[in-house]
């Protein structure tokens, strides 16, 4: 009987890789807080330096707080997880139910997804099984932004330092690698924070606003999201920004919609380019051609009934009556963006689960087995 792919081998030194990683976010941490200060929101020209420094160095504590969560998650139950990817896909539904569990607890699709082209090149996986995991990862992928959406950046350095001193006073490495996943998060959640309050004086920044009305255009606003996405290859980064906007009142749903569904496409992008360099196999490559399609197939069916997505999330929503204008704005929009993200995803897995095997024939096609020698 075949084995598993053995499971990524763990760091040979713990501690100094640790080190590698989680002190340079630290750092960085300290470094951007002391300069991302929020500025006078009155001011009629913005400080570019604050602002800039806020607002990327927010985006590197973020994605920082993404890749120590993910590897943490990866460690601690790595094997497990990808022994649950390769026998709970069976059938199309197991398969998205599947792919959406693994993708929401290593909080990346395109991980899953690579996932998967191992097992097919391995050859534990057929194509057409690997289709439902590739929509249910989808699913999985929206975990994250609901967890944004609940702008816990005010607690967030509670976790980096917990899981700080977990991963450098524990004994046992599961701990350790338990405490990479909580500074990973509370990371997350403090880059979010930065990312929020540095954007705080375009709120009044005309040239600005005129950009982000020009974002409502749902073709303006997905290309958006898809160029951003595939520079900095994650789409909870993309989905994040939108929600830290949002937030500060500066996007509208439409335009944060918009936005999230270009991040769809921008990290199926990215994953397929990435299955393609890594892969020798012409099935790999497929699933890669098939998490694309999917993606993009299910946008242009949107985009023409993009409000009827924006009506669904605000009917799902809380509301806050109780504010006016703006400030409701900022209340409600965060957590209508991250719910349309999920809708969306929910329902186009709805809709193109009984289309599996289609997907897997259009990718045969697309991709012969002459063509990968």
């Amino acid at each position: 009987m075949r084995s598993l792919p053995a499971a990524p081998p763990a760091f040979p030194n713990l501690q100094l890789s640790l080190l590698r990683i989680g002190v340079p976010v630290l750092l960085l941490a300290i470094a951007f807080s002391a300069f991302a200060v929020e500025p006078d929101v009155a001011a009629e020209s913005p400080d570019w330096v604050q602002l800039f420094l806020g607002l990327f160095g927010g985006l590197a504590l973020f994605l920082g707080g993404l890749q120590l969560l993910s590897e943490g998650m990866k460690k601690a139950a790595g094997q497990a997880l990808k022994t649950v990817l390769a026998k709970l896909t069976t059938n199309r539904f197991t398969g998205a139910l599947t792919g959406a569990f693994v993708t929401g607890i290593l909080n990346s699709s395109t991980v899953t997804t690579l996932l998967v082209v191992g097992f097919i090149s391995a050859g534990f996986m057929t194509l057409t099984q690997s289709v439902g995991v590739t929509m249910g990862a989808n699913i999985g992928s929206t975990v994250t932004a609901q967890l944004l959406a609940f702008n816990l950046s005010a607690y967030s350095l509670g976790p980096v330092a917990i899981g700080f001193f977990m991963m450098f006073s524990a004994k046992r490495e599961k701990v350790k690698y338990y405490g990479m996943m909580i500074m990973g998060l509370g990371l997350v959640f403090y880059g979010m924070g930065l990312m929020s309050s540095g954007m705080t004086p375009l709120r009044t920044y005309e040239p600005f606003l005129v950009i982000l009305k020009g974002l409502e255009n749902p073709l303006a606003g997905i290309a958006a999201g898809a160029l951003f996405t595939a520079i900095v290859q994650s789409s909870a980064a993309t989905v994040g920004i939108a929600i830290a906007m949002a937030s500060e009142g500066l996007l509208a749903l439409p335009a944060g919609i918009a936005l999230a569904l270009g991040a769809n496409i921008g990290t199926a992008a990215t994953t397929a380019f990435m299955g393609i360099l890594s892969s020798k196999s012409a099935e790999a490559t497929r699933a890669s051609v098939v998490h694309v399609a999917f993606n993009v197939i299910g946008t242009l069916i949107w985009l023409p009934v993009i409000w009827l997505l924006a009506d669904l999330s605000v009917w799902v929503s809380p509301a806050s009556p109780e504010l006016q204008g703006a400030a409701r704005a900022a209340a409600e929009v965060p957590r209508q963006i991250a719910n349309a993200n999920t809708l969306f995803n929910v329902l186009n897995t709805v809709l193109f689960i009984g289309f599996t095997g289609w997907f897997a024939k259009m990718a045969e096609r697309a991709v012969p087995d002459r063509a990968r020698g």
